[in-house]
């Protein structure tokens, strides 16, 4: 998210919705087009102000959706609770790429996980203990990790559990432009990296490190670290089929990128995406080590309109049939929803374009059947990305 480019995305028409197919890149799978332009559509679920992130809870139907405002709000059968089931307003500083940005549940539900930056503009990840039937219980908070922020961009903020039951936590670099204090390949730094933990508490200290992390025994780096050289980590996933980690990064001026942590390959442990050697495939800071890189699944250009890449889930939902096994994400300028072709030899196929006019598009995710929806920090917009029945 870059609200510096956002006249970027002035000019947009109002909400449509197109289809547009682009030569694939290879193609070692049949190729399926998601349906055409005027069999999907973007359907209004609910208005909740600043709208930033999507989440939900096993054996739960509830959306419950992060406000950059400091607050979850909760939809249920499709009706919005007047009542927030957390609100930590008073103990964040909100704007910008600052504020409440993300919440992930454990997976048997009894505790949330949320990121926020504090009043000092450092990032903070706390627990909650959540009842049976879903509500927040805000006395027993209890903070996990503080991290200390340079800046005031580049944060981060998405939280998701593994399949193998840790807390994955996506740092940006910590700010500015550049990398100016070169944070992200600094394995002695927490920022510009993907952090693994265990949330349970060990032996005095508030998380454990999982004994196969990376670097959990290497003299002078930080135990947390589960992968290295990422940007702005703005929105990862799991695929939940395969359990392979999906990463939108933000790039600098001109390259925007997805990078994927196979899971039959190590699920992303001790890999170097590459920032800030590279912004995306381009050599970038020179003074930086090109060897270990594990290149992008895709990257584009910045353009007219594309600025900010906005992560991503793959589909893997019921309700379009020729979409199911595509990427799909947005570009926060742009305000387009886009659907990325994942192929049998890891690499990528066509591009489609599956909605546009989207202002401040924050996240493309999934509920808990698998459906997607789409969100807009400026608009404070749900949308259900659905097919035309």
């Amino acid at each position: 998210m870059r609200s510096a480019r956002r006249a970027r995305a002035q000019g947009l028409v109002a909400l449509s919705v197109a289809l547009i197919t682009l030569n694939a890149c290879s193609s070692s799978a049949p190729i399926t087009q998601p349906r055409s332009a005027d069999q999907i559509q973007l359907v209004t679920v609910a208005s909740v102000s600043s709208a930033l992130d999507l989440a939900f809870r096993t054996g739960d139907d509830t959306l419950f959706v992060v406000s950059r405002s400091g607050f979850i709000a909760a939809i249920r059968d499709g009706t919005l609770d007047p009542e927030h089931v957390l609100d930590i307003a008073g103990d964040i500083l909100a704007g910008g790429e600052q504020g409440l940005l993300g919440l992930a549940f454990a997976n048997d539900g009894k505790h949330a996980y949320v990121n926020f930056t504090n009043r000092d503009g450092n990032t903070v990840v706390a627990e909650f203990a959540v009842d049976s039937d879903g509500s927040f219980d805000p006395g027993s908070k209890r903070t996990l990790l503080e991290i200390d922020q340079p800046y005031s961009n580049h944060n981060g903020g998405s939280l998701q559990m593994g399949p193998d039951s840790f807390l994955y936590i996506g740092m940006g670099d910590g700010g500015a432009a550049n990398d100016p204090e070169r944070r992200s390949l600094d394995t002695g730094e927490l920022l510009g990296k993907i952090l693994r933990i265990d949330p349970t508490p060990d032996d005095g200290s508030p998380y454990a490190i999982p004994s196969d992390n990376p670097f959990a025994n290497v003299a002078g780096a930080r135990a947390e670290i589960w992968a290295t050289g990422v940007r702005n980590p703005w929105r990862f996933s799991f695929d939940r089929s395969t359990g392979d980690l999906w990463i939108g990064d933000v790039g600098q001026d001109e390259w925007e990128e997805i990078d994927v942590a196979w899971a039959d390959q190590g699920g992303g442990r001790g890999a170097n995406f590459g920032w800030s050697a590279f912004e995306g495939t381009h050599r970038f800071n020179d003074d930086q080590s090109a060897d270990g890189v594990t290149k992008p699944f895709f990257e584009y250009a910045h353009g007219d309109q594309d600025c900010s890449i906005s992560g991503g889930v793959r589909y893997r939902g019921t309700d379009i049939a020729s979409l199911v096994g595509w990427y799909v994400y947005g570009d926060y300028c742009a305000g387009q929803v886009r659907a990325l072709q994942v192929n049998a030899d890891h690499t990528s196929g066509s591009e489609v374009v599956l909605a546009q006019g989207i202002g401040g598009l924050s996240a493309v995710t999934q509920g808990p059947d698998g459906e997607l929806y789409v969100l807009s920090v400026d608009n404070s917009s749900v949308l259900a990305l659905r097919a035309v029945s």
